[in-house]
């Protein structure tokens, strides 16, 4: 309930209209609170007396009250609908745009599949119960003291003598309602481990079919499956037994006023009518208690998902701008200092993935980062646009660190190429414009052709107006790579991080990429992570990493000569003959010089 209650700013721009919807709600309880007070007059003033026209008045006052009754409970149920839509809609919107906010290290603790259940199905839950608690959810609280007060009202001794009844009632339903919220929390976290194997899977189904791996990954998802499956069975067991309880109390009651009322009608203490109204009274009592219970699973998902949601809200970005923050001015060529930096990610004990990196990158520089899996390569070009802050020590941009930066200004300076390749949904030209919509068509192309990529777009169907459908599915790694090559360069960034980008294209394409490269990113600041020595050996430098150290850097010839793991490396992918056939080319140039 407080979860849900934390929320309420949401309900802010809709309040005149859940206003309106209450009040709708509050004569629609009147008008039913008024039927078995007509009904009494019936069997009293009309069928006892034998007063055919107390009959016909009674009912047809009875009737343009329930007509009446429909077109106030039509009213409220338009307007909860509009607020309660209307709310799931700005937080949908809320947490979209706080998704958006966050740093690399806050969505690497947020898995995909818990995120599209917090954007997707966690609003609609907290729709539901807006739109319950401005119907049925007010309604039958309404009824339930309006009827108490009708029944002392109608007769105290009655009324007294159900006291009891309602108090262990109450009981029974403060037992489940305690019970549900937890239940509810934890089947949201059997769905939300089953929504992140769903997504895994479907997106890395091609994987799994090409490692024949169906099998396995059918267990896995049966295990979360079933594990889901049971946690439901056990909420809704527990839940089935509510019903059978509260009617259990509703029945003795109504035995209990029919045999009370009796007793007291022979010895004409009480009218029929009377008890004909008692017992509604009674029910219309009962009833909404058992309504209210049915209704707490809605409050106890509700509870949960809002708990969920604002663990999103209230997140704050692990990356946060300074309030002091500068710009980085538009003509600079910055200059790239990484001053004693370690790294781990999200605080992780054990051995960092950077540790103590000491590097200075010239403006206008080409520099190549070479190393094995996992020697931090990536993390180390991640830290120049501040998707993390380091650990320890400081990465300086221009002479500044880019903490005191604003982060807007030192993203516009910077183009990326991830190892994941993402393109989104649109045509070739709208992925190559995303980072410039206001580029012009022989801008595109003319990124297009520094990227390699302008060749194969224009024998596509439709060239550049070629549809990419979900992830790229229709393009090949290639020519995806290619293309969001083609998205950075047309940026024109001062500085421009290739983060192992061009591992589907083929030898001979990415030398023609580099080509271009060189021609477009003259004057400009380069970082190529590679593991290709092909793609090192023509940059200004090369930055040899192993287990998150800088262990060598040197051109590509002063790497041969002194580094035994450049050597290694050389060695393992262009064999060992290449590296004697260079060592010898390097020792002739070196005896033409003298």
């Amino acid at each position: 309930m407080e979860q849900v209650l934390k929320l309420l700013p949401f309900l802010k721009p809709y309040w005149k209209k859940a206003l309106l919807s209450l009040v709708l709600l509050f004569i629609v309880v009147a008008m039913d609170l008024a039927i078995p007070r007509l009904v009494q007059r019936i069997i009293d003033q009309g069928i006892a007396r034998q007063d055919l026209r107390v009959v016909w008045q009674t009912f047809l006052v009875m009737l343009g009250l329930s007509a009446l009754n429909t077109l106030f409970a039509v009213g409220n149920n338009n307007l909860s609908v509009q607020v309660g839509e209307g709310v799931a809609r700005d937080l949908r919107r809320a947490l979209f745009r706080r998704v958006q906010t966050l740093s690399f290290g806050n969505l690497d603790r947020l898995q995909t599949g818990q995120l599209m259940v917090r954007l997707a199905n966690d609003p609609n839950v907290v729709q539901r119960v807006v739109q319950v608690t401005l119907r049925i959810g007010t309604r039958a609280p309404l009824m339930m003291i309006g009827s108490i007060i009708l029944m002392f009202r109608t007769d105290l001794r009655l009324a007294l003598g159900m006291v009891p009844l309602l108090v262990v009632t109450s009981g029974v339903i403060a037992f489940f309602v305690l019970r549900m919220e937890p239940l509810f929390l934890t089947m949201q976290q059997k769905l939300d481990r089953l929504n992140n194997v769903l997504q895994e899977n479907i997106a890395g189904v091609r994987v799994v079919k090409a490692f024949v791996q169906a099998s396995r990954e059918a267990e896995r998802f049966e295990r979360v499956n079933e594990e889901f499956t049971q946690r439901n069975i056990r909420v809704m067991e527990f839940m089935a037994t509510m019903g059978p309880s509260l009617s259990l109390c509703m029945n003795i009651g109504i035995v209990a006023v029919v045999w009370a009322g009796g007793l007291q009608a022979i010895r004409g203490q009480v009218t029929t009518g009377q008890i004909a109204a008692f017992v509604n009274y009674l029910q219309s009592t009962m009833g909404p208690l058992m309504i209210m219970v049915n209704l707490a699973n809605v409050w106890a998902a509700a509870s949960a998902s809002a708990k969920r949601i604002r663990e999103v809200l209230e997140m704050e970005p692990e990356v946060r701008e300074a309030p002091d923050a500068s710009p980085l001015p538009p003509t600079a060529q910055p200059r790239i200092v990484f001053d004693r930096v370690t790294f781990s990610y999200n605080g992780t004990v054990g051995t960092p993935v950077l540790q103590d990196v000491n590097l200075a990158i010239e403006p206008g520089e080409t520099v190549a980062i070479l190393g094995t899996t996992g020697a931090g390569k990536s993390t180390l070009v991640q830290l120049v646009p501040r998707f993390y802050d380091p650990s320890e020590g400081r990465v300086l941009v221009d002479g500044l660190d880019v903490r005191r930066l604003q982060q807007d200004s030192l993203l516009a300076r910077v183009g990326i190429v991830p190892q994941e390749t993402v393109l989104f949904s649109g045509t070739i030209r709208d992925n190559i414009r995303y980072g410039r919509p206001e580029a012009t068509d022989e801008e595109v192309v003319a990124a297009a052709k520094a990227a390699q990529a302008h060749d194969f777009i224009v024998q596509l169907p439709h060239g550049y107006d070629t549809h990419v459908e979900e992830r790229g599915v229709n393009l090949s790694g290639g020519q995806k790579q290619r293309i969001a090559i083609a998205r950075a360069l047309l940026t024109r960034p001062a500085i421009l991080i290739l983060d192992d980008c061009t591992s589907s294209v083929d030898v001979e394409t990415e030398a023609r990429i580099q080509g271009a490269l060189r021609e477009w990113m003259r004057d400009r600041t380069c970082l190529m992570v590679t593991q290709r020595v092909s793609t090192a050996r023509n940059a200004d430098r090369i930055i040899v990493m192993d287990r998150g150290r800088v262990v060598a850097v040197g051109t590509h010839q002063e790497l041969l000569r002194s580094s035994p793991i450049y050597q290694e490396i050389y060695a393992s992918q262009m064999g060992n003959g290449l590296l004697e056939e260079d060592s010898r080319n390097d020792e002739a140039r070196l005896q033409s010089r003298r």
